[in-house]
């Protein structure tokens, strides 16, 4: 692997590690979204939740379409969706792995 490809891997799971934008991702598992509908569904101030669709945006974890004065954001249905659906499918089987993965080994 190339020294600036690890920046690029860094980026990708640095977005998709923030709880925010994490949460974001998964209501729009469920289809589109406003804004409005994110913010309702999260409790947070718009703001927040603008701030984190930008980033999702641009680095390409979402799509937005303006439908009038609204901009309705989906999810990568190409890779992200799939990414995200084996995941959760990776997560279900290793369960009881991860939740002590992080737990130091004594030798």
């Amino acid at each position: 692997m190339k020294k600036s490809s690890f920046y690029i891997y860094e980026m990708f799971f640095k977005t998709l590690s923030n709880k925010t934008r994490f949460e974001i991702i998964r209501i729009l598992k469920d289809g589109p979204k406003c804004v409005k509908e994110i913010c309702d569904r999260l409790k947070f101030e718009q703001s927040r939740i603008s701030h984190n669709l930008k980033r999702l945006e641009s680095c390409g974890f979402v799509t937005c379409k303006h439908k009038g004065k609204q901009r309705i954001y989906s999810i990568d249905a190409e890779y992200i969706l799939p990414i995200i659906n084996s995941i959760e499918r990776f997560i279900k089987k290793y369960d009881k792995r991860l939740k002590v993965c992080h737990v130091r080994i004594k030798t």
